[in-house]
C-alpha cells in the first residue's frame, strides 16, 4: 500500500515504520504524502486506537529531511516545503488517537521535529537527538523552534539549535525531551505496554484530554475554557456513565461496549 512506510496493526495499535534505510529514513515529499495517508487511516479506522511511529533499521529513526529536495529553492518554495512539514506534524500533534514516537538511532532535524510532534517519546539507548540545520545555513522549519522550547525550555533549545550539537538518550531524558530510555530490544515493547493501558481507557476521554492539553500551548484559545467544555462533554458519553458506575460498584469499567 505504501512505498516508504511499513504498517502493522497489533491489538489496536498501528505500528508505522518509515522505511528508507538507504537514506537513513530521511523525510522527502513521498514520505510526507504517505504519512498524511496513514494519518487518515488512523483517524478513520475504528480498529485503530493508537499508533507508534518508528524508523526502519537500527541506525536511524529519521536522520532529517532529504537535503536533495532543498537545493536551489526560492524563498517561497522554502516556505512551502516547511509548511508541508508543519501541517503534517500538526496533524500528528492533534490526532484524536495517541501517537508515540519510538526513537531508534538518529532523530535529527526533521526527525527530531517528527518525534516532538508525537504525544510522547520513548528512546532507545542508542538514540541521538539534534537540530543541525544551522550547519546548512538554515533553522528548523517543521515546528522545531516552537515544540522544543515547550519541551526543554528556551536556553537549552537555543543551545542545541545554534550549535547544531547532538545529545544522547540519557541527556534527552534529563532534559525532558523523552519519557523513557530503554534497551533497543525493548523499544517497541515499552510503547506497546503503555498503549495497552491507554487503549483500555474511554476513547472520548482520551480525545478530550489531548484537546485540552494541546490548548495549554495554543495562544489563540483559553485553555481553561477548552478544558471546561471538554470535561462537560464527557458526561454525554456512555463511557463516563460506565466509569462512574464501575467505581461505585467496585469493579473494573468496561469501556466502549455501549453506544453513546
Amino acid at each position: 500500500m505504501y512505498n516508504t512506510l511499513l504498517t502493522s496493526l497489533e491489538e489496536g495499535t498501528l505500528i508505522v515504520t518509515i522505511h528508507r534505510t538507504e537514506k537513513l529514513n530521511a523525510l522527502n515529499k513521498e514520505v510526507f504524502s504517505e504519512l498524511n495517508l496513514v494519518l487518515n487511516e488512523i483517524r478513520d479506522n475504528v480498529s485503530i486506537q493508537s499508533a507508534i511511529i518508528t524508523g526502519s533499521g537500527s541506525k536511524a529513526f529519521v536522520a532529517g529531511a532529504d537535503i536533495t529536495e532543498l537545493k536551489g529553492l526560492t524563498i517561497e518554495q522554502g516556505k512551502a516545503i516547511a509548511k508541508e512539514g508543519q501541517d503534517t506534524f500538526f496533524r500528528i500533534e492533534n490526532s484524536n488517537k495517541p501517537i508515540v514516537a519510538c526513537v531508534n538511532g538518529f532523530a535529527l532535524g526533521g526527525g527530531c521535529e517528527l518525534a516532538m510532534s508525537c504525544h510522547f517519546r520513548i528512546a532507545s539507548e542508542n538514540a541521538k537527538f539534534g537540530q543541525p540545520e544551522i550547519n546548512l545555513g538554515l533553522i528548523p522549519g517543521y515546528g522545531g523552534t516552537q515544540r522544543m522550547v515547550q519541551l526543554i525550555g528556551k536556553g537549552r533549545t537555543l543551545e542545541l539549535i545554534l550549535t547544531g550539537n547532538m545529545i544522547d538518550a540519557s541527556t534527552a531524558l534529563q532534559y525532558g525531551l523523552v519519557n523513557y530510555v530503554v534497551t533497543p530490544d525493548n523499544l517497541l515493547g515499552k510503547a506497546k505496554e503503555l498503549l495497552k493501558i491507554v487503549n483500555a481507557k474511554a476513547q472520548r476521554a482520551i480525545e478530550a484530554a489531548i484537546v485540552a492539553v494541546n490548548a495549554s500551548l495554543d495562544t489563540t484559545v483559553n485553555g481553561f475554557e477548552v478544558e471546561l467544555e471538554a470535561f462537560g462533554k464527557c458526561f454525554d458519553t456512555a463511557d463516563t456513565m460506565e466509569g462512574i458506575d464501575a467505581f461505585l460498584e467496585k469493579r473494573k469499567p468496561s469501556f466502549g461496549k455501549k453506544k453513546d
